[in-house]
């Protein structure tokens, strides 16, 4: 039986003894404790490899788990095996399921002026805009200070960001006019959050974000399967059609390989919306026989 004060609670030091992100540490404890309830009252160390292929297969043809999910389990369970456990011949031959490679929705520009468009609240509006012109996550976004915006260089300094990297990233001066009005009427002062939360001393929830953005994606009658993060997607996307150099754009996203930025090449207008299409090259010369067709069935 699985004493679960102190199995999670040793889990969680480790944890944090390797500095894992809160959030990676919440994901993974979560993770164990679904794995514990299944095998109970089996304890973790007499777990096989093949109650691991069982378990495994049981989240994907069961419980229908998407690859990601599933994928985040097994580094869960890895940390466990590997990292506490020391025994990684019980979960080493095990296969990671093949993640779907699917593309990012992204708005045109039109799009993305309709949602602005869409909020008169001016905090709220700061808050999209500036998740669009700088291309940050929602995280990012409810995470900034005033001391991160770098004026001079035309800057924004992303601190801890995702995998604990900080980066800069674009403070664009066509929005400088609207940061300014923002700081001027909420009195933020020369430090601190600049989107305070409801509680002192903690800023605001990313889940308030995205119900502003969900609201705003109603109002201006956007249908597409959309989310904050599409804003950081469209910022990427509108970049590369502009003419930014795919280099640059990792940098301002913080991507560690340049793979994860390359899947805005397949979803970029000026990759695929110039390209002619063959119906184009025929599609006069089939107007052409329909017509002379009901002409002669007129005479």
């Amino acid at each position: 039986m699985v004493e679960k004060t102190g199995f999670y609670e040793t889990v969680r030091r480790e944890l944090r003894l390797r500095n894992y992100s809160h959030k990676t540490l919440k994901a993974y404890l979560s993770c164990l404790r679904s794995f514990v309830a299944y095998f109970k009252p089996k304890h973790p160390r007499q777990i096989t490899e093949a109650d691991l292929r069982k378990y495994f297969l049981y989240l994907i043809e069961e419980k229908k788990m998407a690859a990601g999910t599933v994928n985040q389990i097994f580094n869960a369970l890895r940390f466990l095996y590997v990292e506490l456990y020391n025994t990684p011949f019980v979960i080493g031959k095990l296969p990671r399921p093949m993640k779907e490679q699917k593309l990012p929705d992204v708005l045109n520009e039109e799009e993305v002026l309709r949602i602005f468009k869409a909020v008169s609240n001016l905090k709220h509006r700061t808050m999209l805009m500036l998740a669009y012109a700088s291309g940050l996550r929602v995280s990012e976004v409810v995470s900034l200070k005033v001391e991160d915006f770098d004026g001079d260089r035309n800057m924004i300094h992303i601190r801890g960001a995702k995998g604990k990297k900080d980066r800069y990233t674009l403070l664009p001066e066509s929005l400088r006019e609207t940061l300014h009005r923002y700081w001027k009427e909420y009195e933020l002062g020369k430090s601190g959050w600049f989107f305070p939360g409801a509680k002192q001393n903690y800023h605001l929830a990313a889940r308030s974000i995205q119900h502003v953005f969900e609201r705003a994606v109603q109002q201006a009658g956007i249908t597409k399967p959309v989310s904050m993060h599409t804003l950081r997607h469209s910022f990427a996307t509108h970049l590369l059609e502009h003419g930014t150099d795919l280099r640059y754009i990792q940098e301002l996203l913080g991507h560690e390989s340049s793979k994860t930025t390359e899947v805005y090449t397949h979803v970029s207008k000026q990759r695929i919306g110039t390209i002619k299409s063959p119906l184009d090259f025929i599609a006069n010369q089939l107007d052409s026989e329909d017509n002379s067709k009901k002409k002669k069935l007129i005479e």
